[in-house]
C-alpha cells in the first residue's frame, strides 16, 4: 500500500495493530479523521493516552479501575460474601449487563492451559484463596467458560477449597460447552447466574 504522506502511513500502521483491525480498515479510520475537526481528533486521542496512563488495576479482584480499588469492591451495597470468580475483565462487563448479580468478583486473568504452560501460579488463584479465607466469603461461583481448560481451572480451585467451609457452584449450562462466556447473550447468561448450581467436586 502506497501512502503520499509519511504521516498517514503511521497513523494507519498505528490502527493496524488493533486486533480485527487490517489495513484497508486502518486507511478508512484514518482518512475519517483527517477530515474531522481538530476538536475531535485531539479528544480521541487524549482518551487514549488518558486511560494508558492513568488506568489501574484493582488491587482486591483485579478488575480494571480508574482508583487502586475498584468502584464494584468499595461498593456498600455489594455482597461481601459472594465472590464470581471470571477468567478476564470481559467476563465481568457481560455479568453486569445482566443486572442478576449483586456480589463480588475475582478474575483469575486466564484458566489453566498445560499446553500454552499456563500453570496455577500464572493465574490470580492465590489472591482468590486468601481472599475466600480472610473475607468470610459463604459462597464461590465458577463463571468460568465451559472449556476442558475452563473445567480443569474449576477443578483445581475447588479442590484448593475442600477444607474451607465455603459453597462452590457454577453457573448452569445454559452456556454451550466449548463457548465463551463472553460471546453469550444476556438472557442466556442472566438465566445461567441465576440458575447456579452446587459444584460437585
Amino acid at each position: 500500500m502506497n501512502f503520499s504522506s509519511k504521516l498517514i502511513e503511521e497513523a494507519v500502521e498505528a490502527f493496524a495493530i488493533l486486533p480485527g483491525i487490517g489495513k484497508k480498515t486502518a486507511l478508512r479510520l484514518v482518512l475519517y479523521l483527517i477530515h474531522q475537526d481538530k476538536d475531535i481528533t485531539t479528544n480521541f486521542a487524549n482518551a487514549i493516552t488518558n486511560m494508558r496512563q492513568h488506568i489501574k488495576q484493582c488491587s482486591n479482584c483485579f478488575n480494571i479501575s480508574d482508583d487502586t480499588i475498584c468502584n464494584i469492591c468499595t461498593n456498600p451495597s455489594r455482597d461481601k460474601q459472594t465472590i464470581c470468580v471470571v477468567e478476564g475483565i470481559r467476563d465481568i462487563m457481560a455479568i453486569e449487563d445482566t443486572g442478576q448479580y449483586k456480589g463480588m468478583y475475582h478474575v483469575l486473568g486466564g484458566v489453566i492451559s498445560p499446553i500454552e504452560g499456563i500453570g496455577p501460579s500464572d493465574l490470580n488463584i492465590s489472591s482468590l484463596l486468601q481472599r475466600i479465607q480472610t473475607e468470610q466469603v459463604k459462597e464461590v461461583i465458577m463463571a468460568i467458560s465451559p472449556t476442558i481448560e475452563g473445567d480443569t481451572t474449576i477443578f483445581y480451585i475447588s479442590k484448593q477449597l475442600t477444607d474451607v467451609e465455603v459453597n462452590v457452584s457454577t453457573i448452569a449450562r445454559g452456556v454451550a460447552f466449548g463457548g465463551e462466556l463472553e460471546y453469550a447473550d444476556e438472557v442466556t447468561l442472566a438465566r445461567s447466574i441465576v440458575a447456579r448450581v452446587p459444584y460437585k467436586k
